[in-house]
C-alpha cells in the first residue's frame, strides 16, 4: 500500500500504476504506457475511472478499468477516519467469499483527514442493487456476502483480537440521540401521512428502545464487526445473473455503530430499502439462509431464536435511521423518500411487534 494520499488523478502517474500492479501481481511483465481519465463524484468523494493502455508486450492480468476513489474525511461537525481502508486492505484478507472490490492501492492520514483505494472499476458488469428490485437470489447472495464478514469476527474474542469493542451505553445512546431531532421534525411536517399509533410508536421507541440496545450488549454472542451501512446504493449486482454481489462504501460516522450486532446488516438492508410485499416474502428465507451461512463458517450457540430476537431488535433501529435523515429538518430532497422509507421501517415494526421488545 502507498504511504502518499492521492488526492488528485493529476497525481497519478504511468510508473506509479505500473509499480502498483506490479506489486499485485496484476502485471507481470511490460508497464503501463498511458491512460485517460474520467471524472466523477460520490456522496463524500471524488473519483475517476482509469482507462489504462498498456505498452507492448506487457504480461499479466491487466486490468483495463481502474476506480480511483478520492476521500476528504474532514465533515465538518461529523467525520469518518480510516474504516474504508481497513475494510479493503486489513479486515477480511484471505477470507474467502468476501463480497469485496479487489483493491490494488490505499492510503490514509490522519493529519490531511484524506485517503485513496484503488479499485476494479466494475461498472461494465455491475451497477447498484437500487436499480434492479429485490429478488430471492439477491437476498440470499447477501446473506451469505454479510456472513462470510461477519463470521470472520463474531464474539468476544474475535472482537478482542480486532481492538474492536462492543459500544458502551454512552456510544450507543449518542447514536440516538443524533437522530432525535427529526422526530418533532417529521410529526410536524408529515404526522398526517402516518398511521394513527405510529407517531405513539416513535416516540415510544426513542424513550424506550435505547435500553433494550444497551442490555444486548451484556452478551457478545452476536456481535461483530459490522458495515452499518448496507443500503441499495452500497451494492453492486451483476447486470447479468445473481452473482457475485459487492459490498462497497463502508464510511461509518463518528458516531456510527461499527462493533454490532450482525443481523443489523440485514435488517438495514431489508427493511429501509426493500418494498413492503418484497420484505415479507423475502426476509425470512434471506434471514435463514444468514443464519447457515454463519454455522458453516463455524460460528456456534447463536440459536436461530436468538437471531429472530435480534432481528426484531435491530429492526426497530432502522427506525431511527429513518428519522435521522430528518435531523435537521424536513428538507425538498427528504420528501421524495422519506415518507416511503418511514412508512417501510414502521410497519415493519408492526408486522415483528418490535414494541413488545421495550414494553415491560
Amino acid at each position: 500500500m502507498s504511504s502518499r494520499v492521492i488526492s488528485s488523478p493529476a497525481q497519478v502517474t504511468p510508473s506509479w500504476l505500473t509499480r502498483v500492479l506490479k506489486a499485485n501481481g496484476a502485471l507481470t511483465a511490460g508497464a503501463v504506457a498511458t491512460f485517460d481519465v474520467d471524472a466523477g463524484r460520490g456522496n463524500w468523494s471524488t473519483n475517476a475511472v482509469l482507462h489504462l493502455h498498456y505498452a507492448a508486450g506487457a504480461q499479466g492480468e491487466l486490468p483495463p478499468r481502474l476506480f480511483l476513489k478520492m476521500v476528504n474525511t474532514d465533515l465538518g461537525e461529523e467525520s469518518f477516519g480510516a474504516s474504508e481502508v481497513a475494510y479493503y486492505t486489513r479486515d477480511y484478507l484471505g477470507v474467502a467469499g468476501a463480497p469485496l472490490v479487489r483493491c490494488y492501492d490505499a492510503a490514509h492520514t490522519a493529519r490531511q483527514r484524506r485517503y485513496h483505494l484503488l479499485l476494479d472499476d466494475l461498472s461494465p458488469t455491475h451497477g447498484v442493487a437500487a436499480d434492479r428490485p429485490p429478488t430471492l437470489a439477491y437476498g440470499l447472495a447477501l446473506a451469505e456476502g454479510l456472513a462470510a464478514l461477519h463470521a470472520h469476527w463474531w464474539g468476544a474474542a474475535r472482537l478482542a483480537e480486532a481492538a474492536a469493542p462492543i459500544h458502551d451505553a454512552a456510544f450507543v445512546q449518542r447514536f440516538v440521540d443524533i437522530a432525535a431531532p427529526g422526530v418533532d421534525h417529521i410529526l410536524a411536517a408529515a404526522g398526517d401521512q402516518l398511521e394513527p399509533h405510529w407517531p405513539s410508536l416513535v416516540r415510544d421507541l426513542f424513550a424506550r428502545h435505547p435500553a433494550a440496545l444497551i442490555a444486548r450488549t451484556a452478551d457478545a454472542n452476536g456481535f461483530t464487526l459490522i458495515h452499518g451501512d448496507v443500503g441499495e446504493n452500497n451494492v453492486l449486482a451483476p447486470r447479468q445473473g445473481d452473482r457475485p454481489i459487492y459490498i462497497i462504501d463502508r464510511q461509518p460516522f463518528d458516531w456510527s455503530l461499527t462493533t454490532w450486532l450482525g443481523v443489523y446488516d440485514l435488517a438495514y438492508a431489508m427493511l429501509l430499502d426493500w418494498d413492503t410485499p418484497s420484505r415479507r416474502a423475502l426476509e425470512w428465507p434471506v434471514l435463514r439462509r444468514y443464519h447457515d451461512a454463519l454455522q458453516q463458517r463455524g460460528v456456534t450457540g447463536y440459536s436461530w431464536e436468538r437471531l429472530v430476537e435480534d432481528y426484531r431488535l435491530t429492526a426497530a433501529m432502522a427506525v431511527t435511521v429513518a428519522i435521522e435523515y430528518a435531523r435537521d429538518g424536513v428538507t425538498s430532497r427528504w420528501w421524495s423518500f422519506g415518507p416511503t422509507t418511514l412508512r417501510r421501517v414502521l410497519t415493519a415494526c408492526d408486522d415483528l411487534q418490535c414494541a413488545a421488545l421495550w414494553a415491560n
